[in-house]
């Protein structure tokens, strides 16, 4: 039963709000993450915030949160498409991660289309804005 969660941002990720508005909203990140720690108490669920734009410091957080959490959200940024190191981490801690987008990456640039994350994911949810990552806490609780 999952009742403590971590949720990870990726790079650019603290300039929500301020970077490209049109696509990722007007609300920044301490809102976001005021918001996701609420719905997580509302589900019954224990949730703990990171946000880095260093590929080490995710990686080590992924490592460290098999011994804490039991479930991860993660939205990693532009390293969803190229970082076989996090998905290696992803892989190795073996709790259910959830991967999220706010935009609809299929509907962007092509490159962003292809996840290298995903298939060690128990599953994606991206294109809703800031509701993915309400999406993904509801779906953890239900695991």
């Amino acid at each position: 039963m999952i009742k403590k969660i971590l949720v990870i941002h990726g790079p650019n990720l603290n300039l929500l709000g301020e970077r490209e508005p049109g696509v990722y909203g007007n609300t920044n990140i301490e809102t976001l993450n005021r918001n996701i720690i609420e719905r997580a108490k509302e589900q019954g669920l224990e949730c703990e915030i990171f946000q880095s734009n260093h590929e080490g410091a995710i990686i080590d957080k992924l490592h460290s949160a098999r011994l804490h959490f039991d479930g991860v959200i993660i939205n990693a940024g532009a390293y969803t498409h190229y970082s076989y190191a996090i998905r290696d981490a992803i892989s190795a801690i073996k709790i259910p991660c959830i991967e999220v987008h706010i935009s609809n990456v299929f509907a962007r640039d092509e490159f962003r289309s292809k996840s290298v994350i995903a298939p060690v994911c128990k599953g994606s949810i991206s294109g809703f804005g800031l509701n993915s990552y309400y999406l993904a806490v509801m779906a953890l609780s239900d695991m």
